[in-house]
């Protein structure tokens, strides 16, 4: 038995240096690391520069635990540095956005067309009383003009609640009562799966409910019958059009609140994090330069996230924008109307970066490497991921088969909370391991510590906090300072716990394993369920995997698996099957791991971003009623894995 606080199971010995070619020319060099070190604060005050200023800060960094004002003093406007700087400066040419909508409609949005959107946006909420501080609600599908209003909201310092457009009227409702919003901007609906879906209903129905919003703008994006409150609701076309083409920014303080963005915690209530304006846009710039390599002339980025999350705000419209990136933005779902779609998008607009989620990379995996196959992915130099855990095996086939091999990985750990990358190999820089997000970036403190909070050596788990302040860190839970303490910073005094378990192997390097609520105790010994999910995807016959630890009189917990496997793998030979995959995880992990129950299923229980709900799959390992499955994409999910379980007890 170890003293770890979470167990090191497993290892990684391959590594992939970026090449000659890629070092020469990447934007992060290795000196980063060292001038970071010796002053950070000068270090990011550098970083600053990056955004265009109407005045300079006074101090850079006033930190009263757990309280942070970066570049205290300073005054800007967050659209300046993302839009009139790159017209000011002769690039108004420059497509910011190749705009693909699922049925197969395009638009091509220059900077220049972007700013005028903007500029009438922002009159148009102006005129129709918003103000800075006042909170807008943004519930639309992922077209323009969710950049757009995002933005408008941003220019005049009105701050957006992004919701995501799959949530639930009672979600929306929710997240418009905790900000007290004023304004709902949405669309009719959006093209999803081959067909049209409405919004605007989930809104009329949660506005039925108390609140403080005064009108609602609507988006024509599907031209479906809406129904229509005559005095709340106006289309966007009738209020944003005929608005003046120019307007004049004002500038705001450096702390000006920008967003709030809910998130899921251990309790019903969603958290509201809020974040700033100058440290956030520092930060997002940043990272999307150095990690992402940019060259605004000649790369096609594409972040395939929604809006709705962290990731589309900071690496979609944020940070890409101020450093003047080309982007591509999809409306619809991967497999719609072929499982190739997204690969043919890469071809077509000759896509050269692409950052996204390790759900879908395996997603993949699972659909055959014939998809890929079809389309000449060749543009593509850097690849990302985001969101989770990506494991090893998904890492060497994205490389290979989506990367030819040749494209480096940036596998980036970080959150809501933190706003921006964290962790992350520098693709000039860092020899990569598959799966492993390697080590903090440039001017950021992480470590992983014991229970105590002390730093556990190399080849040892434990709890992975952040100790020193960041300048896009979150603000606070919007409305709810004892809730902000409590979450992040009561673990360890003064210092903030991300509420993720990690390891460092014998280098040093940092791989995450999860929640720490994903971490199953058998035994005595804490596991990552990251882990096992990883050696068993790393079999053959499994597409993809989630595992939860169940109540067992005997041990504690015991691990209870739930496989989809590959196409062509027959279910006939189950326990036969079974069997392998108990055994393999053993040899992977060690028999201490050995799932004590593998069922397959056909599908796993997913929210509409892709996150496996395992509480739901806790509650049929545990065989209890399922609980609440309101914000899955399927809701059927968990009939089906009910229903038709096919499992194997430990038999030896």
């Amino acid at each position: 038995m170890t003293s770890d606080s979470i167990e090191n199971l497993s290892t990684e010995s391959r590594t992939f240096a970026p090449s000659p070619e890629f070092t020469a020319q990447a934007n992060a060099q290795a000196g980063l690391y060292g001038e970071a070190d010796k002053d950070r604060l000068a270090f990011w005050d550098q970083q600053a520069e990056a955004l265009i200023w109407e005045k300079k800060w006074d101090k850079t960094l006033e930190w009263e635990s757990p309280y942070a004002k970066w570049f205290v003093g300073g005054k800007l406007n967050t659209t300046v540095s993302a839009l009139d700087r790159h017209v000011t400066e002769g690039h108004g040419g420059r497509i910011a956005f190749h705009f693909e909508g699922e049925p197969g409609d395009t638009r091509t949005i220059s900077y220049a067309q972007l700013l005028t959107d903007v500029s009438k946006a922002a009159n148009a909420l102006t005129s129709i009383g918003i103000n800075a501080g006042d909170r807008v609600a943004i519930y639309m599908p992922l077209i323009p003009e969710a950049v757009v209003a995002m933005l408008a909201c941003a220019r005049i310092g009105a701050i957006h609640s992004v919701v995501f457009g799959g949530f639930s009227a009672d979600a929306l409702l929710s997240r418009i009562q905790d900000a007290d919003a004023k304004l709902v901007i949405t669309a009719d609906g959006g093209f999803r799966k081959g067909a049209a879906f409405a919004l605007k209903p989930a809104v009329d129905e949660a506005l039925k409910g108390e609140t403080n919003v005064a009108q609602v703008l609507v988006v024509q994006r599907t031209g479906q019958e809406t129904a229509w409150v005559e005095g709340r609701d106006l289309w966007w076309h009738d209020v944003v059009d005929p608005q003046h083409s120019t307007h004049t920014p004002e500038y705001f303080d450096s702390e000006h609140p920008l967003f709030i963005l809910y998130t899921s915690g251990t309790t019903a209530k969603p958290k509201g994090i809020f974040h700033t304006t100058a440290g956030y846009l520092t930060q997002v710039a940043y990272t999307h330069k150095v990690v992402f390599d940019i060259k605004p002339k000649t790369d096609v980025y594409w972040c395939t996230a929604d809006v709705g999350w962290i990731t589309g705000h900071s690496y979609m419209v944020y940070g890409p924008l101020i450093n003047g990136a080309t982007q591509v933005i999809y409306e619809g779902t991967p497999d719609t109307p072929h499982k190739g779609r997204m690969f043919e998008i890469i071809e077509k607009y000759g896509v050269t970066i692409l950052y996204t989620a390790p759900t879908l990379i395996r997603t993949w995996m699972k659909w055959g490497d014939e998809f890929p196959n079809q389309f000449n992915l060749s543009s593509l130099r850097l690849l990302g991921s985001v969101g989770e855990p990506i494991n090893p095996e998904a890492w060497i086939w994205y490389r290979h088969v989506i990367g030819g091999g040749n494209c480096p990985i940036v596998d980036t750990w970080w959150q809501t909370e933190t706003g921006a990358i964290m962790i992350s190999p520098l693709p000039g820089v860092t020899a990569t391991k598959p799966g492993s997000a390697m080590k903090p970036i440039p001017g950021i403190s992480a470590k992983v510590v014991d229970d105590k909070g002390v730093p556990v050596p190399n080849g040892h788990g434990g709890f992975l906090i952040l100790d020193q302040p960041w300048p896009s860190m979150l603000r606070g839970v919007w409305g709810e300072d004892e809730r902000y303490k409590e979450t992040y910073w009561s673990r360890f005094p003064g210092i903030y716990f991300a509420g993720d378990g990690a390891k460092l192997d014998e280098d040093g390097a940092i791989w995450l394993m999860g929640r720490v609520d994903d971490v199953m105790n058998v035994s005595g010994h804490r596991i990552s369920t990251t882990e096992v999910e990883s050696a068993l995807v790393s079999h053959e016959a499994v597409a993809e995997a989630a595992v939860v630890g169940a109540a067992d009189p005997l041990t504690g917990q015991g691990i209870v698996a739930f496989v989809i496997l590959r196409g062509g793998v027959e279910h006939a030979d189950g326990d036969v099957l079974i069997k392998e995959l108990r055994n393999h995880v053993a040899k992977e992990i060690g028999a201490i791991a050995k799932p004590r129950q593998i069922m397959v299923v056909n599908e796993l229980p997913k929210t509409r971003s892709g996150k496996i709900m395992r509480r739901l799959l806790k509650d049929v390992a545990e065989n209890r009623a399922v609980g609440d499955a309101t914000t899955l994409a399927d809701p059927n999910v968990m009939k089906l894995i009910s229903e038709g379980l096919k499992s194997s007890k430990d038999e030896d």
